[in-house]
């Protein structure tokens, strides 16, 4: 025998056999096995089962059902049903969008996961060895576990129907029943097990009451049939609008999971009503099928005529357990015992009852009984290993080159058969306590194997080897009880010795081949840099480094090779995206034309500006002496006594201001306002609006509030008295009780006696008797008293004054407002939270600001800029908005505002973007995208402007939770070292975010400090430059405080819209209704559901109704309400307090045992609209434009897309919905006739209007986007120019269009106020975030009293979880790869101030949101920097000391597409690009088309990469222009590819077992849901378990648990593998290493292609063969080749940068595929 756990067959020594040492094994999947028909696995395979059971049983033959063809004739009926709905799903396969699944709505409601799925998935993982339980139950419970930790909520379903799909192999069936008792007993997950089948109507039923937002499930199953089954299961999902997530492609990182998102659409409801008759009768029938002959397989080879008599036994077996040993409780033993016992007995009855065919079959070696029992005790001896070996010792078990032979094959089924039954019994069984702790390690075939090796091989040769007394006497004991349950006399009863007979149970295993790869030299090159130094220092000493003469130090890659021969020069700093942006700089401009160019843009942008806010321009001046305190109460400031001057200045303020009151009253006497509300009332009104927003005089205002209460309530007396009309207008009686509610709370002391009369009699008149005994009985006249209520009821409203305020006056209560002006702030008086933001600013202080959209938190960004710009003409703020649109828009809002004369070359604002910039450095304001300041930031020759910077403002800062962009967010707050305003209206969790940036702040506090105190500190001024004088010191403040506003200022009400015999049914959506009574009872109310009045009175009538005695019902009648009771101004607050206690009280029924009632509530609170198909809502779409318009609810935003595309040249940007659609959609409205308009014409005057259509003349689409503004139209996505999105904006806010579509361009921060906003497309990315951000925009303060949400074509589901999920927490990405580490060292290295540098580079690796309290994060963080160090020192693009060298520029220009980027610079020094790139002739520089097209095929490949789910590969799709499969790369560069995925596999490898250290190894031993433990201590007092269990290397760093599946650390070489084998609480995932995969293969080893867009479309240039054939809709299609095409032009430029031979055939090809490529894209 060999040492380190060898296992050699003494016979043969041809190298079949496995070493620890020398482990390489690629593990056979099971659909390998499922297609290996050799019977040479080493496990016994799908096809071996079946040919064994056809051995045992004598049935037919058996093939895979690869095609339709079916055994039975009545389901080969159904072959074109089947092939329709296979060819439907396959045809939505490849349109499906990858996605994060868990978003948001994970945070409050649940999906489903197909259990069969599930199993499905973790069977075929590629690591697992089939046999391996306990592995097996690890990776379904890692999955599980990391779905739990990412916040989802979901039920596991196991259907019973599917059962039978299992029943031909018995080891697979009662592994699956294994699986449900285990999650059931011993983890909380929830699993449902009553359903049959998806058809039946419990299973109808449930979906209805909980609606998942969506169901994981596999689109391909083992068998054909069992894909059958799950095709008919997702078709009907689909059809129920139910979503579908596949398996194929899952993938998770640190805090996402992404999969295939199919939505459901109404033609999967079509479809499956088309065929409601014959989808039911195929699926039966296919049931039926799979019952019948699955079964008859299954009870062949018990011998028994029936399942209920092989129950039956079962049970009895069971029973006679029990009797033996009563105290019996381990699932293991019962199990082991039964199942032997039963096995045994069968076996023999079978061999007994066939005798005659038994001697028949002497010749073929079956196994006779007492073999059988030979392999039993081997079996029960592996059993009671199990007991007693821990994990930690199971995981060093040898690796076996054989497989089971034949014959013991078909005797195992048997007993996988028995133990299939006895499982099933068990789910059943109540009386007797079961501990089913160690259900998912029944057995270990490996272990197994190991035992009959020993027995058969190694004991044969003379090895005899204890096997310990305490597992013999364990095992004896279950070998007696065993033999006594299968009536064994007592010679063939003993236990020892364990193998009587000579039959060989093993054959030796055809081993495949695969490519050796050792484990690496744990040796690392040592480095002298103060960042590795001061980052790191504390772990290299326990780290091994190489001695500098080593091969490996000696033999570092040099780039001076390749410079030599090509004239390259590589190590050239290249330009940065600054210098490469295009440049209009109006200060250093003197060109007379591009002077004049400036004089125009600067007159648009304060144009621009003041469409957003009017004229509000102010001139600052540089303020050399300031108050210590800009602002102080009034209270505390000092008596002063005023100088003469000011005595007159304030005289002639008041003379002015009596001058200005006369004017305001000629003005309301003019008007005449009576009769204007008398001729047309709501046009009357609006006048009145408009003079008390206007006017200034509280007597004036005053006045007019009465004039316009006597008006509106002789509007109300004439309506009653008009006996005709049954309608009465109640808005009438509205405004009246609005002007009362003005009256007394703003205008008290100037009111007379007769105006409370006056008031007096109007609450009277509306039977408000209540109210207008309040007032002060002196006040009202006698003759009023002794009217009769006779005479006056007929003018009453019919209600309560209560509930009339509440449900026809909600939205125009008083706020609670103040009324003392700040002196800082001149247009408004702000709110107290307001005046915390600009004392925040006045104290130089940092926040982090939340409060809802369009609450007036952006003001303190443009007082934080007024006051660095009157500090100083240095100082500089940045604005940072992550949108090029917002951008625009906050450029525009600074030159509006502010004037400021500077020295020559400055400028009050510029703006900086990956397309233009103006002014960038030379300004005071700086308005830019997160990824342009990042540039700025980290460009070492630009440290200077960087320490200019004073304030930082971060808006929509909730962007560094996304999915693209995130960690430059996370890199810009951590490196700036100035206060910042970091804003949103979306973050869940706040005090998190405040906590870390405050660390952040304590670090460059730290430094500040250390660098003051340092002697030659770089703080002092440079020499040669003049210190400014008279410049206001400003004191630095490292706080970081959190400001938290809550309340919208108006309220938000929803609907949803149906279509109901062409025409529109509007259903009022109570925000109640997206509740579930399970929902309040585990989350409770979501903290931003808020009521509108109304809403509070339907929930409380609704209460009412559903409980007829409710004991608090007359407490919470809004008459009687404590906040309400005779009070005639009822305030906004007062309301709030009314929504609480009935929230309250609704939640205490729920508590209280009355949760049927708290859910009829519900119930009631419901909108039931009808659904109708897509394409009727769509054609019907401007009806529905036109139903809005009549009922007043435009202007209107109508957002039709909001998908965030993986664009790398513009982050963040939202991709726009298919252009062609919206235009055709837009096309329509324009059908409507010419004297149709929705235009508002009286909004602009014709001058301002021309201006701004002189803005788009010469813009390529101006005719459609000017025909339909003139129309009242706009649309607004991110393929309309920048240009042609302002003029629809300003336009939109002037009040003249009133119709805009809109995608996603809109969802951040673009000031586009109005009435309503319309959700028109459902969408994987319309998610809480998303829809907060938008609804924002609906209800404009100071013009809509009440915003208005319409829910146009969205699933009531969709509704109910986007009101009412909270938006995702902001957690930590993954901070580091090898870019982010080279360009962190290029600054270091290359800075003008390197002490500046450094402290950046520290703070960036320091701080990341993802290592925040995190300790040990923070250690694996560090060792991934080493070893992304360690790569790049080897690969030459850095050297010892840590400088730059090689093509690092280029690599660290090229960040965004890591991989790519190092992929593409190895193919360059391989010169595999010059080889390609050969021109047409010698003389040419002109590259044929097939070269172009290779190049494009190369680039593709690198920068293209966008997979297809591996199923269409199946499709019987037709192409029709595109290829769509992706070609592989050529041989030469495929093998370039190669190597460089070694050496990355390699490096990385060696990282991850270094890591593999700071595990947590108790939880390593545990499964990770259920937490069952396998730890324990080690047995060493057996020879035989030593023996087996010597594999003692390479097995340290990977789970134990994949351990028995023969995983080896040598496996973490392999990063298709390392997700699945790494230790799981080391935290790391193969996505943190950077491999650029040849070959991608989803979790059943099916290939996913790459799709081939970017070639195709070279090759034809249409966008819509990209639709059509690629799967890819326009929109998103032209945003990937823009993006495609900017990164060819990004490389061109560089390598004509670093060449210095211009005539070099790269840099000539790159050059025309750059133009060509570019035009192309013009064109479309």
């Amino acid at each position: 025998m060999a040492s380190g756990g060898t296992v050699q067959d003494g016979s043969d020594d041809d190298g079949g056999d496995l070493t620890a040492q020398n482990h390489e094994k690629k593990p056979v999947s099971f659909e390998d096995q499922v297609e290996n028909k050799s019977g040479c696995s080493d496990f016994s395979n799908v096809f071996c089962w079946e040919k064994e059971i056809q051995q045992v049983s004598g049935a037919s033959d058996y093939s895979r059902q690869d095609n339709y063809d079916f055994r039975s004739p009545e389901l080969n009926k159904h072959i074109g049903l089947l092939e329709k709905i296979s060819d439907l799903i396959l045809n939505d396969i490849p349109k499906a969008e990858y996605v994060s699944l868990l978003n948001d709505y994970v945070e409050s409601e649940f999906f489903l996961i197909d259990g069969d799925s599930l199993f499905i998935t973790c069977i075929s993982e590629q690591t697992l060895l089939p046999g391996q339980n306990l592995h097996f139950f690890y990776l379904v419970e890692r999955f599980l576990l990391d779905l739990t930790n990412k916040g989802a909520k979901y039920i596991i379903v196991f259907f019973k129907d599917a059962e039978h799909a299992y029943f031909r192999h018995p080891t697979l069936l009662s592994l699956r029943t294994a699986l449900i008792l285990h999650l059931q007993h011993n983890t909380d997950a929830v699993i449902r097990t009553e359903f049959s089948n998806f058809l039946e109507e419990k299973w109808q039923s449930f979906l209805q009451e909980s609606y998942p937002y969506f169901i994981i499930i596999s689109d391909d199953g083992l068998t054909k049939l069992q894909t059958s089954f799950l095709n008919l299961f997702i078709i009907h999902a689909l059809s129920t609008r139910i979503n579908v997530v596949l398996t194929s492609g899952q993938e998770s990182d640190f805090i996402r999971v992404y999969g295939y998102h199919i939505h459901g659409m109404y033609r999967h409801k079509e479809f499956f009503y088309q065929h409601r008759k014959e989808i039911p009768c195929v699926f039966q029938t296919l049931v039926k099928d799979l019952q019948e002959s699955s079964t008859a397989a299954l009870l062949s080879l018990s011998g028994h005529s029936s399942v209920k008599d092989m129950e039956k036994e079962v049970c009895e077996t069971l029973s006679q357990l029990k009797h033996v040993w009563p105290e019996i409780s381990d699932i293991r033993h019962i199990v082991c015992i039964v199942t032997c016992a039963l096995g045994l007995r069968m076996y023999s009855r079978l061999q007994k009852k066939h005798q005659a065919t038994i001697r028949k079959q002497e010749k073929s070696g079956e196994i006779t009984p007492e073999e059988a029992e030979d392999l039993i005790r081997m079996y029960c001896l592996s059993v009671v290993f199990l007991s007693h070996l821990p994990l930690s010792q199971r995981a060093r078990v040898r690796l076996i080159s054989y497989h089971w032979s034949k014959q013991a094959f078909t005797f195992i089924q048997l007993h996988k058969g028995c133990e299939f039954f006895l499982l099933k019994h068990l789910t059943t069984e109540k009386l007797w306590k079961v501990d089913f702790t160690h259900l998912p390690d029944l057995s270990d075939d490996l272990l197994w194997k190991n035992v009959a090796y020993y027995y058969e091989v190694e004991n044969e040769q003379g090895l005899n080897l204890d096997m310990g007394e305490k597992i013999k006497r364990e095992y004896e004991y279950l070998w007696s009880i065993i033999s006594k349950l299968a009536e064994k006399d007592d010679d063939d009863g003993k236990s020892l010795p364990l193998r009587r007979t000579s039959i060989s149970f093993l054959e030796k295993r055809a081993s495949p081949t695969k490519d050796s790869k050792n484990i690496p030299n744990l040796g690392l090159i040592p480095m002298t840099s103060m960042v590795v130094d001061e980052f790191a220092g504390d772990i290299l000493s326990s780290l091994p480094f190489l001695k500098s003469d080593d091969s490996a130090v000696t033999s570092l890659i040099k780039q001076k090779e390749f410079d030599e021969i090509r004239h390259w020069h590589s190590g050239k700093l290249l330009s940065d995206d600054y210098d490469r942006t295009k440049s209009n700089s109006q200060a250093m401009c003197k060109d007379p034309w591009a002077l004049r160019n400036n004089q125009k843009l600067q007159s648009f942008l304060r144009f621009y500006g003041s469409s957003l806010e009017g004229n509000i321009s102010k001139t600052i001046v540089t303020q050399l002496d300031t108050p210590k305190k800009a602002y102080s109460d009034v209270k505390n400031s000092k008596k002063i006594h005023k100088t003469k001057a000011e005595i007159i200045i304030e005289e002639n303020q008041k003379r002015m201001k009596a001058e200005e009151e006369r004017k305001e009253q000629k003005q309301w006497d003019a008007l005449s306002i009576e009769k204007l509300i008398q001729e047309n009332f709501n046009s009357g009104i609006s006048k009145l609006e408009d003079f008390l927003k206007k006017c200034q005089s509280n007597s004036v205002k005053c006045t007019a509030e009465m004039a316009g209460l006597n008006a509106c309530f002789e509007v109300w007396i004439d309506q009653c008295k008009d006996q005709g009309k049954k309608v009465k207008d109640i808005n009438a009686p509205v405004e009246v009780m609005r002007r009362i509610h003005s009256l007394l709370e703003k205008y008290k002391d100037l009111m007379e006696q007769t105006d409370y009369q006056k008031i007096v009699r109007c609450l009277r008149y509306f039977g408000f008797d209540n109210l207008a005994c309040t007032l002060d009985s002196s006040q009202i006249p006698e003759d009023d008293r002794k009217e009769k209520k006779a005479k006056i009821s007929k003018y009453a409203v019919g209600m309560g004054a209560a509930r009339f305020q509440l449900q026809y006056m909600g939205h125009c209560l008083l706020r609670d407002e103040r009324t003392d002006r700040d002196p800082r702030i001149q247009h408004f008086i702000p709110d107290t939270w307001q005046r915390d933001l600009l004392d925040i600013v006045d104290n130089n202080e940092s926040a982090v600001i939340v409060a809802p959209t369009s609450s007036g938190k952006t003001y303190a960004s443009y007082y934080c800029m007024e006051k660095i710009l009157k500090e100083s003409n240095e100082g500089v703020v940045v604005y940072v908005a992550p949108t090029k649109a917002l951008v625009n828009q906050v450029w525009a809002t600074v030159y509006n505002r502010f004037n400021k004369t500077l020295p020559d070359g400055m400028v009050v604002c510029g703006v900086f973007t990956r397309d233009y910039r103006h002014d960038a450095l030379n300004c005071q304001v700086l308005v830019t995208v997160p990824q342009c300041l990042e540039i700025l930031l980290l460009s070492p020759h630009r440290q200077q402007w960087a320490k200019r910077i004073r304030y930082v403002i971060f808006d929509e800062v909730h962007c560094l939770g996304g999915e693209i962009g995130a960690e430059v967010w996370e890199h810009l707050l951590v490196m700036i070292r100035c206060p910042f305003l970091a804003l949103s209206a979306t973050i869940s969790n706040p005090k998190h975010l405040t906590e870390w940036l405050q660390s952040v702040k304590r670090y460059w506090q730290h430094f500040e400090s250390v660098r003051q105190e340092s002697p030659g500190s770089s703080t002092t001024t440079k020499k040669g430059t003049k210190k400014q004088k008279n410049i206001k010191t400003v004191n630095k403040s490292y706080k970081v405080k959190l400001v938290l506003y809550g309340e919208r200022y108006n309220d938000l009400e929803k609907y949803v819209c149906s279509l109901e015999d062409k025409d529109f049914k509007i259903h009022h959506y109570h925000p109640c209704a997206a509740l579930t009574v399970d929902h309040i009872d585990k989350y409770g109310f979501p903290s931003d559901l808020a009521f509108s009045p109304r809403e509070s009175i339907l929930l409380y009538d609704s209460m009412v109704q559903v409980w007829e005695n409710w004991p608090r019902a007359d407490e919470l009648d809004p008459e009687k309400f404590t906040h309400f009771k005779n009070k005639i101004v009822i305030t906004k607050a007062d309301v709030r307090k009314y929504e609480e206690g009935l929230k309250e009280e609704l939640n205490n029924w729920i508590v209280h045992g009355n949760r049927m009632k708290a859910n009829r509530v519900l119930k009631l609170l419901k909108p039931r609209p009808t659904y109708c198909s897509e394409k009727d809502m769509e054609d019907n779409f401007p009806c529905f434009v036109e139903k809005l318009r009549q009922m007043d609810k435009l202007p209107a935003l109508f957002f039709l897309g909001m998908k965030i595309t993986s664009s790398k040249t513009d982050k963040m940007i939202l991709e726009e919905a298919e252009h062609g659609n919206l235009m055709e959609k837009l096309g329509k409205i324009t059908e409507i006739p010419p004297d149709c308009t929705y235009a508002n014409s009286q909004a602009v005057d014709t001058e301002i209007l021309q201006k701004v259509i002189d803005r788009v003349k010469f813009m390529k689409t101006n005719t459609t986007l000017k025909t339909l503004a003139l129309r009242g139209i706009g649309y607004h996505h991110a393929s309309v120019s920048q240009k042609g999105r302002q003029f629809v904006e300003m336009l939109f806010r002037m009040g003249f269009i009133q119709v805009v579509t809109a995608t996603g361009t809109l969802a951040l921060g673009i000031n586009m106020p109005c009435k309503s906003v319309v959700f028109t497309q459902n969408s994987v990315y319309l998610d809480a975030l998303n829809y907060r951000q938008m609804s924002g925009r609906a209800g404009r303060r100071g013009q809509d009293l009440l915003g208005n949400v319409f829910f146009y074509d969205i699933p009531l589901p969709k509704v109910d979880k986007l009101i009412k999920s909270n938006v995702p927490q902001l957690r930590g990405q993954f901070p580091l790869n090898i870019s982010l580490a080279l360009r962190l060292m290029l600054l270091a290295a290359k800075a003008d101030d390197k002490e500046d540098a450094k402290a950046k580079v520290l703070s960036l690796l320091k701080h990341s949101l993802l290592s925040f309290n995190q300790p040990r994060v923070v250690e694996i963080l560090k060792l991934y920097f080493l070893f992304s160090l360690q790569f790049l020192v080897k690969e030459g693009y850095l050297d010892q000391e840590g400088n730059t060298m090689g093509f690092a520029g280029l690599v660290s220009h090229l960040h965004y597409h890591e991989p790519s980027n190092l992929v593409l610079v190895s193919f360059l020094v391989k010169g595999l690009f010059h080889k390609l790139c050969q021109p047409m002739r010698k003389d040419s520089k002109t590259f044929s088309k097939e070269v172009m097209e290779q190049l494009v095929l190369v680039l593709a490949n690198l920068f293209g990469r966008r997979y297809i789910p591996a199923s269409v590969i199946k499709s019987k799709t037709k192409f029709y222009q595109s290829k769509v499969f992706l070609e592989d790369l050529p041989e030469d560069f495929a093998v370039a590819l190669h190597e460089y995925n070694n050496k990355i596999e390699e490096n990385f490898g060696h990282f991850l077992l270094i890591i593999s250290k700071m595990a947590d190894m108790k939880q390593e031993y545990q499964l990770p849901l259920s937490m069952t433990d396998f730890s324990g201590e080690e047995c060493n007092d057996s020879k035989l378990v030593s023996h087996l269990m010597s594999c003692n290397e390479g097995r340290t760093a990977v789970s134990p648990f994949a351990c028995l599946s023969g995983n080896m650390d040598s496996d973490l070489l392999h990063a298709e593998t390392v997700n699945s084998v790494i230790l799981r609480t080391v935290g790391i995932t193969a996505g943190n290493i950077p491999v650029l995969c040849a070959k991608k293969f989803d979790n059943r080893r099916r290939m996913m292609p790459l799709n081939a867009y970017a070639l195709d479309f070279y090759k034809h240039g249409s966008l819509k063969a990209m639709a059509q054939d690629n799967g890819i809709h326009e929109g998103a299609a032209y945003l990937l080749l823009k993006d495609f095409s900017l990164t060819i032009k990004a490389i061109s430029i560089s390598l004509s940068e670093l060449c210095d031979e211009e005539e070099d055939n790269v840099v000539q090809a790159f050059s025309q595929l750059s133009d060509s490529y570019w035009e192309k894209l013009q064109k479309v």
